[in-house]
């Protein structure tokens, strides 16, 4: 891993099979994502405003008593180089910093445990009004993205190479077309919790 990854936090999450709206490029089913656009996430608070977890154990606890079959502890993260720029989009969109949860952590800069888990691969993500977008919840942008950089999902609809995740987040930022829900695009690194869930799986 090139650059220093921050621990954002914790998501208790489904996998996806893909809809109808979605690219065609991306796998049928098994789609994993950090947003409540294309999956089902257990939130950590009962009003529903918080759905990332301080720790993995928390996360775990939570998912075992949701009660509903496919959860998953994804491990999320964030280049340090691109904190700045989500902690402004953050406050933008009224999550104060000092309210605790995801904006605390990436501001005190937490280091990615990259030695656990299992390495998914990278999520474009876009922060907007106290919600996450993926790339491929906003129709279309698979395929831009695959036309002006060559890069595209492989498994799970994540991108496995970094350097390609990063490109194709600076791509998406500086062609607007994720406007108006999202004009900071960023490439989230996923990891699994519990290694051998997803390889089972495959």
């Amino acid at each position: 891993m090139e650059p220093d990854y921050v621990l954002a936090g914790y998501r208790v999450a489904t996998r996806a099979d893909r809809h109808d709206w979605q690219d065609v490029g991306l796998p049928g089913a098994g789609l994993v994502s950090l947003s409540d656009c294309v999956v089902d996430l257990v939130s950590v608070d009962p009003s529903g405003w918080d759905d990332w977890f301080a720790g993995p154990q928390e996360a775990e606890i939570a998912r075992e008593h949701a009660g509903k079959p496919g959860l998953h502890v994804l491990r999320v993260g964030f280049a340090t180089a691109d904190v700045p720029g989500l902690l402004a989009d953050i406050a933008d969109g009224g999550w104060d910093i000092s309210a605790g949860s995801l904006p605390e952590r990436l501001a005190r800069r937490e280091r990615f445990p990259y030695r656990s888990g299992w390495r998914l691969g990278f999520e474009l993500v876009g922060f907007d009004s106290g919600c996450w977008h993926t790339w491929t919840c906003l129709g279309g942008l698979v395929a831009d993205v695959y036309r002006a950089t060559g890069v595209q999902p492989g498994s799970w609809g994540l991108i496995q190479d970094e350097q390609d995740a990063r490109r194709a987040a600076q791509w998406l930022t500086d062609s607007g077309l994720g406007d108006p829900k999202v004009f900071l695009w960023a490439a989230a690194l996923l990891t699994d919790v519990a290694q051998a869930t997803l390889q089972t799986e495959e």
